[in-house]
């Protein structure tokens, strides 16, 4: 189908979706810190800690072949990586529902962090998608 278009209008809609990725991890970065100044309370900045921390493994330890991650593997690496990535995910749902626990930071706070994390797996999943049509791959 993609086929068939025109080349101008192809590079119109991957533009399209680059600018779609680009509004969803603003987004995401909006909700963060509105969630941290809206309520005078800067706790909630620590679980940019575990975004920063989040693709760490999958940089370090998968090899160039993603798909790996997606299936099973006999690979201790591949493991590693795919215990990592799901210790750094939760932790980023942990950390504002322990300080929400704690009666740090309130319920719009919370909202807006967990808002936060969704939006930048959907950001994530959107980049997924996209890379699999590897248009924008230069290996």
């Amino acid at each position: 189908m993609m086929a068939d278009l025109p080349g101008y209008l192809r590079n119109c809609l991957h533009t399209g979706k680059l600018a779609l990725l680009a509004i969803l991890v603003s987004g995401g970065i909006v909700l963060q810190i509105l969630a941290c100044a809206l309520y005078n309370n800067w706790w909630p900045m620590l679980t940019v800690i575990m975004y920063v921390l989040l693709p760490m493994p999958v940089l370090f330890f998968a090899s160039s072949d993603r798909s790996s991650l997606l299936s099973e593997s006999d690979n201790g690496w591949v493991n590693a990586t795919k215990f990592l990535t799901g210790a750094s995910a939760v932790g980023s749902i942990a950390i504002p529902a322990i300080l929400k626990h704690a009666g740090v930071i309130g319920w719009g706070a919370l909202a807006m962090e967990l808002s936060s994390y969704f939006i930048f797996v959907l950001a994530i999943m959107c980049y997924i998608r996209m890379d699999d049509n590897d248009d924008y791959s230069f290996l």
